[in-house]
């Protein structure tokens, strides 16, 4: 379980993500894998299972990889399936004494491996009650393949698929709650976060996530600077404004229990975590103030469920 959080011991582990890899400056999917891979303890070995997407193209070209782990590649809509059988092979093993050695099972997939095509393997693992954890990186749209909506897409943005013009305004449709979800599968452990500060906050999470037995899952919010349309610079406000809006909450749901982690003194309008994307800058045309007053409405109504659900505990 978690352990007390020191932010210059943890930044100067070795990164078990080596450097030189081909994702885009500001991408929030490597800093979500650092941070993760940061939890596991000095000596424990991983298995990582990678669902296809930019992660998986811009870390792995065979036979060039930058994952210092054991490394396997899924295709789009078998990485839960696959870590599945590993982690249920590893147990064999162990129990007829081949094995020594402690592994932990890690598989990160983005939005459209996870919210949507990988849906129905990353349902299946958590049910079947397999001790791996299962991380999304949480871009908001399907980035590798052109920026195309996703079922993690917000409401109104602008995106290849649902391009925004005199006969569209956006995605019609809200984004998918796949921590609620998983959660629904009564697993051991849910956690949702983004990158704040000094990262305790993700950083807790994920190793609680991994030292947990059963299934685990955690849903990181990692903006990606071409679909969303910010400077790489910004990411850490991004996120915060995430956060401080209630677009993006923190928490936790363990064994059942759902647990708020952060609550604004004072909640910000959802504007100011839109007026930073241009993939939403329509909405701040003097004709579009209803669509955001739209957004607002979702975003209090989802926020208000989440502190009711804590609540009963």
């Amino acid at each position: 379980m978690a352990t007390t959080y020191n932010f210059k011991e943890e930044m100067n582990k070795p990164e078990r993500l080596a450097p030189g890899h081909r994702m885009c400056a500001g991408c929030g999917g490597t800093i979500a894998v650092r941070a993760v891979l940061r939890a596991l303890h000095e000596g424990d070995k991983a298995v990582i299972g990678n669902a296809t997407g930019c992660l998986e193209v811009s870390s792995f070209m065979y036979p060039y990889t930058a994952w210092q782990d054991s490394y396997i590649h899924n295709a789009f809509e078998n990485a839960g399936a696959t870590l599945s059988g590993v982690e249920t092979a590893y147990h064999v093993l162990k129990k007829k004494g081949k094995l020594d050695d402690t592994y932990k099972f890690i598989t990160f997939g983005g939005d459209g491996g996870t919210y949507d095509i990988g849906l129905q393997s990353l349902s299946g693992a958590m049910e079947r009650g397999h001790d791996l954890v299962y991380v999304c990186y949480d871009n908001g749209a399907y980035m590798n393949t052109g920026i195309q909506r996703s079922s993690a897409t917000p409401k109104f943005a602008d995106t290849t698929t649902t391009p925004v013009g005199t006969q569209s305004n956006g995605k019609l449709q809200g984004r998918k709650d796949l921590a609620a979800i998983i959660a629904a599968h009564n697993v051991a452990y849910v956690g949702q976060s983004t990158f704040l500060g000094n990262f305790k906050d993700l950083h807790t999470k994920a190793e609680t996530a991994i030292y947990t037995t059963g299934p685990a899952f955690l849903n990181i919010m990692a903006p990606c600077p071409r679909g969303w349309g910010y400077e790489a610079s910004d990411i850490m406000d991004i996120c915060k404004m995430a956060v401080e809006t209630c677009y993006w909450p923190l928490f936790e749901v363990i064994e059942g229990k759902w647990i708020l982690n952060y609550e604004p003194k004072k909640k910000l309008p959802i504007e100011d975590f839109l007026r930073s994307q241009s993939r939403f800058k329509h909405l701040f045309k003097p004709e579009n103030a209803e669509l955001i007053e739209q957004f607002q409405e979702e975003v209090n109504r989802r926020w208000e469920t989440l502190q009711y659900n804590c609540s009963r505990n």
